[in-house]
């Protein structure tokens, strides 16, 4: 068996294989089910979390800047979402058409955005876990492609400080949380390609892509640029000969598409109301003193990601991936070579790199709350999340070839994900209570006013109900007004009123 250029293929030993002949398949095949077996049962873990929360979804009712959109998505459809948002709101044209498709469907849109983008997220990233595989010439047990895509998503999802602003959400999901799964799905085309026209679709796709993100998430779009970025200027080092052109204008083309989608936002007439609205035209995010007090920010920000534990599980799915994997026979195009140091160190970097350039473009609009503006943190998390199961592909890589151990490190492995996925599941089995009372509370002052207003009351009082940090009418005891002018508009009132009681 021959090699790409640059890339070594080492002799890989046959588990559980003795002598020649038909006790060596045999054991062979015994091996690979029961592979099989351990890492089906092993899936359960992640993908009963996934299901978990999805059906804690039916507990989700509007609440802060959705009580303005429900009322416009109502009257004027999802393309007067998409006007609103780029005359007025914020230029996020990408984001306006996510938001309408939802809110076109009032409280079930809420209740079902759970289960349909975890669907979404799950799906593309086993996707792109199987692509990587394969383009790195390796094979695997059935099932562990979906593992390490359930662990990825389950921790991405369930590690942040606020699931509910992560997952529950939509709002803050579109823009933060599904974006940087878009922008990721965007490189499946191109692990796809194979031929002249798969690369030059490869090439169409990430510019319409990029275009896209650069309408829907500033931070997500920084994100992208900064790892495009390395991959133009690392390319050589981080590509095998034969990949490196179609990875350069693949890149070249991604980063094109994100450029023009992000013109369009800066220039859009919501976007440049955004600016005066918080003061930004006045305001440089690169002054010396916002640089700095963005560098603070970002610390505090690293220093409560970094101890969390539970992101260990993506590593741990890392380390069973790289145990697991295999070179594969016949002749297939390498794209990745194995280069563990260089990775390592290009995944890091652009996790740091993208991260504070985030929270620097987030400081102006958030000051010090950008601490713990938890939702904004998602856009590079994902990247975080990614680089830990590289890193521990690599890892498990290592000890692979070394064929000491592993075993051992197998089973610490899969017990550090099954721990994982308990320490998630408690915090979002407490968030579900809380929610299911919400939506009881929410439910009950629902038919109040439907009611009244039904009955032809122009006033009526309202009770804040927050769950998960998220803004009501009247928080802060009554002093925070706002959105109670779009809960009115929900209802075809002309005005709420505080009231600290459910009626």
């Amino acid at each position: 068996m021959t090699a790409a250029p640059g890339v070594a293929i080492p002799r890989e030993p046959v588990p559980g294989g003795g002598g020649p002949g038909r006790g060596r398949g045999k054991g062979l095949r015994l091996f690979r089910l029961s592979t099989t077996t351990w890492v089906a049962g092993l899936s359960l873990l992640p993908l009963g979390l996934l299901v978990a929360a999805s059906w804690l979804g039916r507990y989700v009712r509007p609440s802060a800047d959705e009580w303005c959109f429900l009322p416009k998505v109502r009257d004027l459809g999802v393309w007067g979402m998409v006007e609103k948002f780029y005359l007025t709101d914020n230029g996020r044209i990408g984001n306006g058409l996510l938001v309408g498709a939802y809110a076109k469907f009032p409280v079930a849109g809420h209740q079902w955005f759970g289960l349909v983008s975890g669907v979404l997220m799950l799906t593309l990233l086993w996707a792109l876990t199987v692509q990587v595989v394969r383009r790195a010439r390796r094979t695997v047990p059935r099932g562990v492609p979906l593992f390490v895509a359930a662990m990825a998503t389950a921790v991405f999802l369930f590690a942040t400080p606020n699931t509910y602003k992560t997952f529950y959400w939509p709002a803050a999901s579109v823009s933060h949380t599904i974006a940087p799964v878009l922008a990721c799905a965007a490189a499946i085309p191109l692990l796809r390609a194979r031929t002249s026209r798969g690369k030059t679709a490869a090439l169409a796709v990430v510019l319409v892509a990029g275009v896209f993100m650069g309408t829907l998430s500033e931070e997500t779009s920084v994100v992208c640029l900064v790892v495009l970025s390395g991959v133009v200027l690392l390319g050589r080092w981080i590509f095998t000969e034969r990949a490196r052109a179609a990875a350069r204008y693949w890149a070249l083309a991604g980063m094109a598409g994100t450029v023009i989608g992000t013109i369009v936002l800066m220039l859009s007439p919501g976007g440049r109301r955004r600016r005066e609205r918080f003061g930004l035209e006045s305001t440089s995010m690169l002054a010396p003193e916002s640089l700095i007090a963005s560098l603070r920010g970002y610390v505090h920000i690293l220093e409560t990601v970094f101890t969390t534990w539970q992101y260990v599980g993506a590593l741990a799915a890392g380390v069973l991936l790289g145990l697991l994997a295999r070179g594969a026979r016949g002749p297939s195009p390498v794209l990745l070579p194995c280069r563990p140091l260089l990775w390592t160190f290009f995944g890091a970097v652009a996790f740091l790199v993208s991260g504070y350039l985030c929270t620097v473009i987030t400081y102006p609009v958030f000051g010090a709350r950008v601490m713990t503006a938890q939702r904004t943190w998602n856009d590079y998390l994902l990247l975080y999340v990614l680089f830990l199961v590289g890193a521990g592909a690599l890892l498990g890589r290592a000890l692979r070839v070394r064929e000491r151990g592993t075993g051992v490190a197998a089973a610490v492995a899969a017990a550090v994900c099954a721990a994982a996925v308990l320490g998630l599941a408690v915090p979002l089995h407490h968030l579900g209570q809380d929610m299911r009372v919400r939506a009881q509370k929410w439910d009950r002052q629902d038919q109040y006013l439907r009611a009244g207003a039904a009955k032809g009351a122009k006033v009526l009082p309202y009770t804040p109900l927050s769950v998960g940090g998220m803004l009501e009418p009247f928080g802060g005891k009554g002093r925070n007004v706002w959105p109670a002018g779009c809960v009115a508009d929900y209802y075809h009132l002309d005005r709420v009123t505080y009231s600290n009681r459910l009626p």
